[in-house]
């Protein structure tokens, strides 16, 4: 049997989690979801970006790097809760946008994030999921994590203007895009039917009709 490894990626409360856990269980792979309970550096993050952004990424970075790896290792195919490229490409790209990053930082994490994913294997599959900026803010109130409560409609969509940007340059691997808007994969069983069957195809290196 062939082993895959696909990454999700996408905004804020697009749905990356409840399709990593539901893909998992569906074709029995492994998962790997984002450093958030056990992250030592995210209070202190939200508290004050300008002082902890470098922190912070250089955990997320070894946090996903390292997982990318033993997922490598292990037999099974296996499905990870967010990209390491968006580490830089989105999120870091957004703190010094912001002013948060501070320049000397930026840099110095830019040149180890370059060589981090310089040494990496590549993935099978980028599965990017995309969904308009007020559903992300319906889902992000719905969900009502505390760090969350201070994301604003105009910082997801400095984050979406800077995904289709990365996206449309994006080579590392093939990306298939499913809009997420209108779809419930938690809740019905025939739209992560669909998801799977577009997965499938696209692993397969088959096209699927858009939904």
């Amino acid at each position: 049997m062939t082993k895959y490894m696909a990454v999700v990626a996408g905004n804020i409360g697009v749905g990356k989690t409840s399709l990593t856990e539901r893909i998992g269980a569906r074709l029995g792979w492994r998962t790997g979801y984002e450093s958030v309970a056990d992250n030592p550096y995210l209070a202190d993050f939200y508290s004050d970006m300008r002082s902890w952004s470098f922190h912070l990424q250089v955990f997320f970075l070894g946090h996903r790097a390292d997982q990318y790896l033993e997922a490598a290792r292990d037999p099974r195919s296996a499905i990870l809760d967010r990209s390491i490229y968006e580490d830089f490409h989105i999120f870091a790209r957004a703190l010094h946008h912001m002013g948060d990053f501070a320049e000397r930082d930026y840099l110095a994490y830019r040149k180890l994030f370059e060589l981090v994913v310089g040494s990496m294997p590549r993935p099978n599959l980028l599965i990017y999921l995309k969904a308009p900026v007020n559903v992300l803010m319906d889902r992000i109130r719905r969900r009502a994590r505390g760090m969350e409560s201070g994301i604003t409609p105009e910082y997801l969509s400095l984050l979406d203007s800077f995904y289709d940007e990365w996206l449309g340059a994006f080579d590392m691997c093939p990306a298939l895009t499913i809009q997420t808007d209108d779809l419930d994969y938690v809740h019905q069983p025939r739209h992560l039917d669909t998801v799977v069957e577009r997965i499938q195809n696209k692993l397969a290196g088959k096209e699927s009709l858009e939904f």
